[in-house]
């Protein structure tokens, strides 16, 4: 039976239900206005209700939070209790660090202010706890609130009260967005778009105990997400029209040396293989000369091979993303054509980045100096709307090799270049 709460009420989780140990929290929303972007994010507090490091934010740029607690599900469309959601988070109960006493859920608009635009655009808001074991709804909290200027929400807590989880409807409005929702939670925002004023949520009542929040000045880059782990996975952004051009990007270390650079200096390489929807496969690569094309299939090209990384710009794939229906999937790569395969040097860098979105950022801080080719990340068609960017990071001998564990089945032959 699920309970239906009000803003400022309370309910409880654990206490009555000892058995309950993952929750799946779900978020959802009426959106008539196509051009407003919604997003949501994920606060991990301390009993002082501020974050102590940038972990304890989990958003589409961080899935993930301390020990997994906290992680972002990918089926949001699947259904628990005859209805799906928007978005939709797994929180594992145990695996929360103890420093930790609440985690606050929250909906944010993308540009709010720069755009004009506020939670009034949008209907039906709600959140809802669902017992991730039997798949029913304990709680639902209908947010009929009326936010006239308000760009972030925070919709509701789930806190620990002696030793006991409780979810508590929230309902606060904030002016200033993600940006300034952050701030009243203690991190400092790092954004080309400017700062913005600590956000100033309205009265209302609190859960026992209570303390306000303290900015503790952690600084949170979000022009920039760093796929930190194998398998950390993101979602380009999707806007109102065609992706436009994705940039690939790969840089390393230009120092030179009398030992694994020597006078020539290392040539890594970047290159991809890719699949079509129609079937085509293939690389693209400076060996071979196999640069591709940017308007033409495979609609991915290759702008140069810097031999020294003493090109500031490195070497730079193009992905065309106004045929992203034409593209199935991608593997972006690099290899050591010539020197000694030293990567814990190289300091490889690869970004992705598209106009509008924010830059991802895969490092080769995982080093497998025995192999020669690294797969940097996995670029997948998401219903013919964006890609999603996977963090690989593993290591191969060669391109045979690659091919075989991603199923390219390609044929290769000896090359130069």
């Amino acid at each position: 039976m699920t309970i239906s709460l009000i803003k400022g009420q309370k309910a409880d989780l654990t206490k009555a239900n000892p058995l309950l140990s993952t929750l799946i929290v779900g978020m959802g929303w009426q959106n008539n206005h196509a051009a407003v972007e919604v997003d949501f994010s994920v606060f991990l507090l301390t009993a002082e209700q501020k974050v102590t490091r940038d972990e304890d934010l989990i958003f589409y740029g961080n899935p993930s939070g301390p020990n997994g607690s906290i992680s972002v599900l990918d089926n949001a469309s699947d259904t628990f209790a005859g209805a799906s959601d928007l978005t939709r988070l797994s929180v594992v109960l145990s695996s929360i660090p103890p420093q930790y006493e609440r985690a606050a859920f929250a909906l944010t608009i993308y540009e709010g202010e720069r755009r004009r635009q506020n939670f009034s655009l949008l209907e039906n808001v709600y959140i809802r706890i669902i017992d991730s074991a039997t798949g029913s709804e304990l709680i639902r909290y209908p947010i009929t609130q009326d936010f006239s200027v308000e760009t972030a929400i925070v919709a509701g807590e789930i806190y620990k009260y002696k030793g006991e989880w409780k979810f508590s409807a929230i309902g606060s409005g904030y002016a200033g967005g993600l940006a300034a929702l952050c701030a009243s939670y203690g991190i400092e925002v790092q954004s080309n778009e400017g700062s913005s004023p600590p956000a100033t949520p309205s009265p209302e009542p609190r859960q026992e105990p209570s303390t306000p929040p303290q900015p503790n000045s952690i600084p949170f880059d979000f022009s920039k997400i760093v796929l930190k782990k194998r398998g950390d996975a993101i979602n380009l952004q999707k806007g109102t029209g065609p992706l436009g051009e994705i940039l690939v990007n790969l840089n390393w270390n230009q120092r030179k040396s009398s030992g694994w650079f020597g006078s020539k200096g290392v040539d890594l390489d970047l290159g991809c293989l890719f699949e079509l929807k129609n079937g085509m496969k293939g690389a693209i690569q400076a060996l071979g000369e196999s640069f591709g094309s940017l308007n033409r299939s495979p609609f991915i090209s290759l702008d140069g091979d810097d031999r020294t990384g003493a090109v500031s710009t490195g070497e730079n794939l193009r992905i065309n993303g106004h045929y992203l229906h034409e593209i199935e999937r991608i593997v972006i790569f690099a290899f050591i054509y010539e020197g000694i395969t030293n990567w814990s040097e190289a300091d490889g860098i690869v970004s992705i980045k598209q106009q509008g979105g924010p830059e991802i950022e895969v490092r080769l801080d995982e080093h497998n100096n025995s192999k020669g080719m690294c797969a940097i990340a996995m670029i997948r068609n998401v219903n013919d709307q964006t890609f999603s960017v996977e963090r690989l990071v593993e290591y191969f001998a060669g391109h045979r090799e690659l091919d075989q564990r991603y199923h390219w089945n390609l044929k290769w032959e000896a090359g130069s270049k």
